[in-house]
């Protein structure tokens, strides 16, 4: 079958993985200072960290609305058996609604909710190209693919909480603390939904360390075909070391570093750095 994957710009992949596997993007918007703007073409991260810090507040972003989706759509349904999409969580964004009412225009396009953000939805819309070079039918691709999405483990570790706080998604007095006691709060993925792990306390780059050695290491549950280290800006040598750390805790097939996007960056500020794989 000649199947066309698409995907939420949320996935966070690398233009170098888009243009691998031909996959079509569709962006979310981003809004600034009253405008919005389509994610990753005409906004980058670093433009929503500058207005931050020009003391303007907080970019926000916009799920894709259903005729985005029917224009993306439109294109392909027509010179492929399938048209298979990859959405970011219906928990935290209206993009998968938006993107199941489009679809009911068409006898061939199907959605995925990932449920989850970022690479880790990277991970489901990958698996569907492979899937689709293997030849499996379209419902065959899906069926699978809904089945990895509990699969995937998602975390980020944040610098400081100054843009949740922005955001309003921590309180005035849990940012001071965390900031006085140097900690770095771990935000994870479960069921869809963003919540607060662990806490490390320190320097960013030795939470790190203790971060992505808690991740790994004495683990029987990975699946090591693949990892992302994806993040919003992060000094070379944190990267450095994350990279030691996979070698030393799991044996992966590959390591694929990707920066984040505007989601992501809006909501957790620059220096931020997560690992995302599959469990088994």
């Amino acid at each position: 079958m000649k199947i066309k994957v698409t995907a939420d710009s949320t996935c966070d992949l690398s233009p170098e993985l888009i243009e691998k596997y031909d996959i079509e993007i569709i962006p979310l918007s981003v809004v600034k200072d009253g405008t919005p703007y389509l994610d990753t073409v005409e906004i980058t991260p670093k433009d929503v960290f500058d207005y931050f810090e020009s003391g303007k507040g907080l970019c926000t972003t916009i799920a894709a609305n259903v005729d985005r989706y029917i224009g993306v759509f439109k294109k392909y349904a027509d010179d492929y058996d399938a048209v298979i999409h990859v959405n970011l969580s219906a928990d935290m964004s209206s993009c998968y609604q938006n993107a199941c009412i489009a679809a009911e225009k068409f006898s061939n396009v199907y959605v995925v909710d990932s449920r989850n953000l970022s690479t880790a939805s990277g991970h489901i819309v990958l698996d569907a190209c492979l899937l689709a070079e293997q030849g499996l039918s379209a419902e065959e691709i899906v069926e699978k693919l809904r089945n990895m999405t509990s699969k995937l483990e998602a975390s980020f570790v944040i610098d400081k909480l100054t843009y949740l706080y922005k955001g309003g998604r921590c309180s005035a007095v849990a940012a001071l603390g965390a900031n006085l006691l140097k900690l770095k709060p771990c935000i994870e993925v479960k069921d869809g939904v963003m919540g607060v792990g662990s806490k490390y306390r320190g320097s960013f780059d030795a939470c790190i360390d203790k971060y992505t050695q808690e991740r790994l290491e004495g683990r029987n549950d990975i699946d090591y075909r693949r990892i992302f280290i994806t993040h919003t800006g992060v000094d070379k040598k944190i990267i450095e070391t994350v990279r030691n750390n996979i070698k030393k805790y799991g044996k992966f097939e590959e390591v694929i570093e990707t920066f984040a996007g505007c989601t992501i960056s809006s909501h957790c500020g620059p220096n931020t750095l997560g690992i995302l794989f599959y469990r088994k």
